[in-house]
């Protein structure tokens, strides 16, 4: 009987096998997570790069040395995308910037008189002409007058290849008549006015585009009679050559 008793008290002296075999399970599944949060997509960083070489001018260099802080093995050399983009950017940038120059030496006398305004902006270059440079009050026939700098004009844009977008503005006092039942007839044809003078002078009708917007875009006060003549106007943009960036919005 005691020799029985002694055989089935038996130490088991392999049962840390068992608590072995947690510890390396526990340990390969630590591994696996710091392992897959660790991992960059590259394809999501590469569109994150592009997206900072655009807001920043193409400035790619900058770009890849703040993300190099954080995922250092991926960047070896600049996106050449990024480079090609920043240095048309420039080009196209010099461009209009020279046409702008051109443009405010051109129509001088009419600049220093407040009667036109150049500006540049990254839609392109914009030419205001106030109204009673080129028009009678109420009516969209060209006045003598305007003919001498809207041609001058015509002469840039001539060989120029950017697209031209026309844009007539009135201010909001009504008007009613046999040729104009409301504002927006007045600011399209008198843009419609402006173009006619452009195809005349040489400048190709596939780039020119009329837009009438009545008295909807205001730059200035409706209250004084001051600002109602500044926003009676006709704004030529020479619109810049680079494409826009177009994101397709997903359905949910």
């Amino acid at each position: 009987m005691a020799r029985k008793k002694y055989e089935a008290e038996h130490e088991n002296h392999e049962r840390w096998l068992i608590s072995y075999a947690d510890f390396i399970t526990l340990l390969f599944a630590f591994f696996v997570v710091m392992y897959a949060i660790s991992v960059v997509n590259e394809g999501k960083y590469k569109v994150f790069s592009v997206s900072l070489g655009d807001a920043f001018g193409g400035k790619d260099q900058s770009t890849a040395s703040v993300a190099s802080s954080n995922v250092p093995q991926l960047i070896v050399l600049p996106d050449p995308l990024i480079k090609r983009r920043a240095e048309a950017m420039r080009r196209e940038k010099e461009r209009l910037t020279s046409l702008a120059q051109k443009l405010t030496s051109t129509l001088a006398p009419l600049v220093r008189e407040g009667k036109v305004r150049v500006t540049q902006n990254s839609r392109g270059v914009s030419v205001e002409i106030n109204a009673s440079v080129l028009f009678d009050p109420g009516d969209a026939t060209l006045t003598p007058e305007s003919d001498q700098a809207l041609r001058a004009l015509a002469v840039l844009l001539k060989d120029d290849p950017h697209a031209v977008h026309v844009e007539g503005h009135t201010d909001p006092t009504p008007i009613r008549n046999a040729l104009f039942p409301s504002n927006w007839e007045l600011s399209a044809v008198r843009a419609s006015s402006v173009v006619r003078l452009f195809i005349d002078s040489g400048v190709g009708a596939e780039r020119l585009t009329v837009v009438g917007h009545g008295a909807n875009i205001a730059v200035a006060s409706n209250d004084t009679p001051e600002g109602r003549a500044r926003n009676r106007r006709v704004a030529v943009t020479i619109l810049s050559a680079l494409p826009d960036t177009t994101t397709e919005i997903p359905t949910r």
